[in-house]
């Protein structure tokens, strides 16, 4: 079942294209990795699909709706993680669970916190955790209304190679709920382990999509990285 469909969308900052007429499918269950370099589209892409961001042309429904005019509707199956997420430094893990709970009618945030190993912090504010233990927070709190989809931007970065692992194995998890998430990453390793399908996106458009060894297989290389190196010409940072 398709629950994301992308004809020709467009966003332009100061008449200038971020996103340049990407049409894309995503269906239930899947892991969708969106990769592309600095300044490729990849967040304008994900806010304008999770609502927060208002598209300028194309046409996108996102679980049957438009992300925009039916966005208070769609965010009550959706989660979203982005990049630049903050909250107050006073703030508490615990506060944190709660108020996003409220949002979602009261999702079960006990058992996500618990799920993402963050029951034993919920009395220490949100100023006091490291990078790795924010982005974690960001995860869990993306996931406490129990979404239908799951919009994560970066999810890794700042995780040491033990939590990252973790993580992943979180995400297949999700997975086999039938969850689906669309997953910004810079890390080929991350994609390859995770992901059914890459996009690859550049200068707002789309370069290739496909599964992670279609791409390679199309490239003739031996390995995500080097596929994308090859189909973008560009690098990761």
């Amino acid at each position: 079942m398709t629950v994301i469909e992308v004809e020709k969308l467009r966003k332009n900052y100061r008449s200038k294209p971020a996103v340049d007429g990407i049409s894309l499918r995503v269906e239930r269950g899947q892991i969708v990795g969106i990769a592309g370099a600095n300044g490729a589209g990849k967040t304008t892409l994900v806010e304008c699909l999770s609502g927060l961001r208002q598209r300028d042309g194309g046409e996108l429904r996102v679980l049957g709706m438009d992300p925009w005019t039916e966005r208070r509707r769609l965010q009550q199956r959706i989660g979203v993680q982005l990049q630049e997420s903050a909250l107050p430094d006073a703030l508490k893990v615990g506060e944190a669970f709660r108020l996003y709970a409220a949002l979602y009618d009261g999702g079960d945030w006990r058992t996500v916190m618990a799920d993402w190993d963050l029951a034993d912090k919920q009395r220490v504010r949100f100023g006091s955790l490291s990078g790795g233990w924010k982005q974690r927070l960001f995860v869990a709190l993306a996931l406490v209304g129990d979404p239908e989809i799951v919009f994560l931007d970066e999810l890794t970065t700042g995780l040491d190679p033990v939590a990252r692992r973790t993580t992943w194995t979180m995400l297949r998890k999700l997975r086999e709920r039938g969850l689906t998430v669309v997953l910004v990453t810079h890390f080929m390793d991350e994609a390859e382990a995770l992901c059914d399908r890459m996009i690859i996106v550049g200068n707002g458009r789309v370069i290739a999509a496909g599964s992670p060894a279609e791409l390679v297989a199309e490239t003739a290389t031996d390995s995500l990285e080097s596929a994308y190196l090859a189909l973008s010409g560009t690098d990761l940072s």
